[in-house]
């Protein structure tokens, strides 16, 4: 009997208009909020309205605008420094993952001390309850607010950490689907995959269990069937929720089950390339598959018979194979690009294979994977990755 540990946020404000209540769920715990987020939520006048909504509440707050696109170990740094330096009581993260993940590893180093590269591998263990931490996610991707994982690259040795405590959990998730309709397309693609592969790979991670099977199933069957409404009209409300409601179910399921090798290939790709991680993940997924599928058929036949209906009395081996065809392709519809496409040059992704599989192994994720693969697999899936050409697709 495996001990199931349900890592989940203690209070959750989910459903449209549910931003409206930050400066109530932050009065509740502090009176003086740092928020964390970005020159985008800026322009778009989602800080300045949460700071109205805080001020309301009579909570003040200050703000920590530099998160830009992956989060580094110098955002974390610096917005400690601005916590520290107005004596803030509490943090609001307003964002996507970047912001997310940076705020989380603000709210253990506040009460916990040292560097956050100290907490690789529990190389240090956050012992002391962390500052209250409210996550408001502005994409349907990641998952981050309700997981107790945070990704923060340290930028001395380009090592995408992935760190998972429980004092990373954030305290408080408010889940506003109305948020995420500013996302832009190839936004909206990417952060949609990256929780797509989250779900799968927490469904067919060695450490799943019945718990994260029901959080995984829900949550691939709404990305699925979404994804590409959301992706070509931004405005679907309905296609919105279903994105983020199963970004959040794929964020529960892997903070239980844990990733793949997905996302342990797909970090390194990241910190040497400045590829967004969603990106990377998606870019990853057709090839991992592959590889994958002969040790995991009967899951992905599984996941098929939910996502295919239709198919249901086909043989396992049909069935997961047609999940992966229709995963492959619906990374081409889109619009996912290449290695090549992405401008990264050969040469020096040739030169960084040794240390991309290195950092892989390192990160723990493929352990989970149903095929384990050693250093010189993953190098030759990083070649294979390089080559991958995507089929085109029609759009008429």
């Amino acid at each position: 009997m495996r001990l199931v540990t349900n890592q989940l946020p203690k209070t959750i404000v989910y459903g449209t208009g549910s931003f409206q209540q930050v400066g109530i769920e932050a009065r509740k715990v502090g009176t003086k909020a740092l928020l964390i987020s970005d020159q985008i939520m800026k322009s778009l006048g989602n800080v300045d309205r949460a700071g109205e909504l805080l001020e309301e509440s009579g909570v003040y707050w200050h703000e920590y605008l530099g998160v830009e696109t992956e989060p580094k170990d110098i955002y974390v740094d610096e917005a400690l420094t601005v916590l520290q330096q107005y004596s803030c009581d509490h943090i609001i993260a307003l964002g996507g993952g970047s912001c997310i993940d940076t705020a989380k590893a603000v709210a253990v180093l506040a009460t916990n001390g040292g560097k956050i590269s100290d907490y690789m591998n529990n190389g240090k263990i956050a012992e002391k309850n962390p500052l209250p931490l409210i996550a408001i996610p502005t994409t349907g991707g990641t998952g981050s607010e309700a997981t107790d994982v945070t990704v923060v690259t340290n930028t001395a040795n380009a090592v995408k950490m992935m760190i998972k405590q429980e004092a990373f959990i954030p305290q408080k998730a408010i889940v506003d689907p109305v948020l995420t309709v500013s996302s832009p397309p190839h936004i909206t693609a990417a952060t949609g995959m990256d929780a797509l592969t989250h779900a799968l790979e927490a469904y067919i991670s060695k450490k799943a269990h019945p718990f994260t099977d029901m959080l995984a199933l829900s949550a691939l069957e709404r990305i699925y069937r979404h994804i590409e409404t959301a992706y070509h009209d931004g405005e679907n409300l309905q296609a919105r929720h279903e994105l983020i409601y199963g970004s959040m179910l794929a964020g529960m399921a892997f903070s239980n089950a844990s990733v793949c090798l997905v996302h342990g290939m797909s970090r390194p790709i990241g910190a040497l390339f400045d590829v967004p991680h969603g990106v990377s993940n998606a870019m990853l997924l057709p090839v991992i598959l592959k590889y994958t599928k002969e040790s995991c058929r009967d899951r992905l036949a599984e996941i098929a018979r939910v996502l295919m209906p239709e198919r249901r009395g086909d043989s396992v081996l049909e069935l997961s194979d047609a999940l992966v065809e229709n995963i492959v392709s619906l990374c081409a519809r889109l619009d996912i690009p290449t290695l090549r496409q992405w401008g990264i040059d050969e040469e020096l992704y040739a030169s960084q294979l040794e240390k991309m599989a290195g950092d892989a192994l390192e990160s723990g994720s493929p352990q989970n994977n149903p095929k384990v693969p050693g250093k010189a697999e993953i190098i030759r899936l990083y070649e294979e990755l390089f080559s991958y050409e995507q089929h085109p697709v029609s759009k008429d």
